[in-house]
């Protein structure tokens, strides 16, 4: 134990890279917008080879970014604190204190790409800034269904992923339990304790996962049965969450009353939905 210890990784990073007056940037934020930066220009180059307006790809990406931020606050307020939250609202709104949930922003992404697909949002703005006025009307995008945006934006979000994981390696924030592993980390801001580095196990997860959709996408392109890159994506990113969560630390004291970790609880039925979606992907392409 004493040998593990010394060979343990003493992981101390400062979050903030650095303070302009009133502004501090931080390494978690920074990675996050890299995530969706980097993102947009691989969307761009799939819009261009299937031949989709590269328009759309600046819709998409405001969509994106909102529905990541709105979904994954609301979700870590409802999923993991909800008394705490409805009882101070305002608290909800108060993202930089922390608390962002994947499986809250998965919701939010599936709802804002359904706007998307089938709605076209428009709102009058003053100063470039504030909306004053917001209209919805109904419009179907031509050669992009519900699956086959999702089938591309899943191949972003697991890039994005790779990145914000990072960010939380960078934040010493959901840590891993004690272990004994050769490759520990000791997280310094929290204990002298050897852990998992469930942070970095997760990022390159998803990195895995972003070259894995990525290859797929790139051999079969417009011939990608619709679904299956969504489903996978499930079924991976939901499937490994689910076993990860065995060597991570819970987020909220409830949850070590409970018989599955909350992260487990929600990553059940979507990974059963992602078998279902595969299933129906490949079963379509035998007909067609």
């Amino acid at each position: 134990m004493l040998l593990n210890l010394l060979a343990a990784i003493q992981w101390n990073p400062d979050p903030e890279i650095f303070t302009v007056g009133p502004v501090t940037v931080r390494w978690y934020g920074l990675l996050f917008a890299m995530g969706f930066l980097i993102g947009q220009f691989i969307f761009l180059r799939i819009f261009k080879i299937e031949g989709k307006p590269e328009e759309d790809v600046e819709t998409l990406t405001i969509y994106m970014v909102l529905a990541t931020i709105l979904g994954a606050r609301l979700g870590h307020c409802l999923f993991y604190d909800p008394v705490y939250y409805l009882s101070n609202p305002l608290e909800i709104l108060m993202v930089w204190k922390g608390g962002l949930a994947s499986h809250g922003a998965t919701i939010g992404i599936l709802t804002a790409l359904f706007v998307y697909v089938n709605y076209s949002v428009k709102s009058k703005l003053v100063f470039g800034l504030f909306p004053t006025s917001i209209s919805v009307k109904k419009q179907k995008r031509p050669g992009q269904s519900y699956l086959w945006i999702l089938d591309r934006i899943v191949i972003i979000v697991a890039l994005a992923g790779c990145f914000i994981r990072f960010g939380n390696l960078m934040n010493s924030e959901i840590i891993g339990i004690p272990t004994d592993v050769p490759w520990a980390f000791v997280f310094e801001r929290i204990d002298s304790q050897p852990r998992h580095p469930a942070q970095l196990y997760e990022s390159l997860s998803c990195l895995v996962l972003f070259i894995i959709l990525y290859a797929l996408w790139n051999k079969w392109r417009s011939k990608t049965p619709e679904g299956l890159l969504f489903g996978i994506f499930l079924v991976y990113c939901f499937g490994l969450r689910f076993i990860y969560e065995y060597i991570k630390e819970v987020q909220e004291s409830f949850e070590s009353d409970l018989p599955l970790k909350m992260g487990q609880i929600l990553s059940i039925p979507l990974v059963l939905a992602g078998f279902y979606v595969i299933y129906r992907s490949t079963k379509q392409k035998e007909k067609a």
